[in-house]
């Protein structure tokens, strides 16, 4: 069932019991979808036994609703698969503030992957280089030929690009760059395929030997970039004042944007929100983060994948570019019965649609740790679901769960050590 006109606001959501939270969704999606994101359903070990090596079982991770996303001008409900307390509600939050300006705007660039053929042992590697370039065409035109389902897409070969590495361990040499439109795929695949393919006519115009033929995740011809505004009316909270906030978080920026330390944990709160949309639809997070932090020192510096900045009316405004290599066809994507309950959740239809959520996921989730930190610090938020984590490693179980969470939180002091000397005085 399409999403498109199903509002991602859902007032009150959190404080349903886990059932009623699941037929709120009953109009969204059918109900073997719903019983895959239940857990009642789901990737069984049948199927996981194609898709990896020495299969023995599954392994679940939490599964939460991102609410309030518009992305693009439409409302969006995003799954979100990851173990931290505090990401899925510290977005949403985000989102929830963003609305008022129209949510999140997003665009990607067309989805060109890159292979790389290392080419070694050429006689001179400024006249191979020189001899590829003027075959540049003729390499291209079989290339295009190598996988004519992608071809029927509008997908396939866009460039060639020759590089000369002077200085490395081995010496000189040289690596070619084939640009490689993948459509809607993610493209790891299609590209090692045209990369292999191409390569003995390579070293055929040269002379030399291709060794490493195999993508890179440096995916920076395939950005996805978003952008969003908070009005100043929006930030203050408590004893907060808007300004206060929105300076205390320009000022946490800025540390990031100067120091690489300090972005490194920056960079990693943008991906809390990335990754958890990624594996939520099956596509390859390490990938995604290689990329992101590649990216991130793509200057020489290691820095702040966000930019943060006041606008001249005061309010606050924050934009996110990356690399976001994603699919929705082929890989885990199509095998997943949990990826695919995801992306028909989403009701997205195209891998820049998914990259333009994803990557406004990813800003939303900067801002809200922003705010935490510049304002009451990271850990009261977090502490609060920590606790019930602690309580349930103690032993607690039912209602005493949330009864033991609050003492902790209340004392202060959460520790499992203490929730375990509470339960045996209770």
């Amino acid at each position: 069932m399409s999403t498109t006109q199903a509002s991602s606001r859902l007032p009150g959501f959190h404080h349903l019991p886990l059932q009623e939270r699941l037929l709120q969704l009953g109009q969204r999606l059918s109900q073997r979808e719903l019983e895959t994101l239940s857990g009642a359903a789901g990737l069984d070990p049948a199927q996981a036994d194609h898709m990896i090596e020495n299969v023995v079982g599954t392994f679940n991770l939490p599964l939460g609703l991102a609410l309030n996303f518009i992305v693009n001008g439409r409302d969006v409900l995003v799954p979100m698969v990851i173990e931290e307390p505090s990401v899925v509600a510290g977005a949403s939050y985000m989102a929830k503030l963003a609305r008022s300006t129209g949510g999140f705007l997003a665009h990607t660039t067309a989805p060109e992957m890159i292979g790389q053929m290392q080419l070694l042992d050429t006689a001179d590697p400024h006249t191979a280089r020189q001899i590829l370039l003027e075959h540049k065409e003729s390499l291209l035109a079989e290339a295009a030929e190598i996988d004519p389902v992608l071809k029927q897409l509008g997908g396939g070969p866009r460039d060639l690009e020759v590089r000369l590495i002077e200085n490395s361990p081995l010496g000189p040499f040289l690596v070619l760059h084939l640009i490689y439109d993948v459509r809607d795929a993610m493209g790891a695949n299609a590209i090692n395929t045209a990369c292999e393919r191409l390569s003995p006519r390579v070293a055929a115009l040269t002379g030399g030997r291709v060794h490493l033929r195999i993508l890179t995740n440096l995916a920076d011809r395939r950005l996805a970039r978003a952008r969003c505004t908070i009005q100043l009316s929006e930030l203050g909270f408590g004893d907060f004042s808007p300004e206060q906030v929105r300076d205390g978080i320009l000022a946490a920026w800025a540390f990031a944007a100067a120091d690489p330390y300090r972005a490194a944990t920056h960079n990693k709160g943008i991906m809390n929100g990335v990754d958890a949309v990624v594996i939520a639809t099956g596509n390859d997070w390490r990938a995604i983060e290689a990329g992101a932090h590649a990216y991130a020192a793509r200057n020489g510096r290691y820095t702040s994948l966000s930019v943060w900045s006041a606008d001249p009316d005061g309010n606050l405004v924050g934009t996110l570019e990356m690399p976001m290599a994603v699919g929705i066809v082929g890989g885990a994507t199509r095998v997943h019965p949990g990826a695919q309950a995801a992306l028909q959740l989403m009701g997205v239809n195209s891998a820049s649609q998914l990259a333009e959520i994803i990557v406004s996921v990813g800003l939303a989730q900067n801002l809200a740790a922003l705010r935490a930190l510049a304002t009451e610090g990271i850990q009261r938020g977090h502490m609060s679901l920590h606790a019930r984590q602690v309580a349930i490693a103690a032993g607690a179980q039912g209602e005493l769960i949330d009864k033991l969470a609050q003492q902790l939180i209340a004392e202060n002091t959460v520790r499992i050590d203490r929730a375990q000397q509470i339960l045996k005085e209770w």
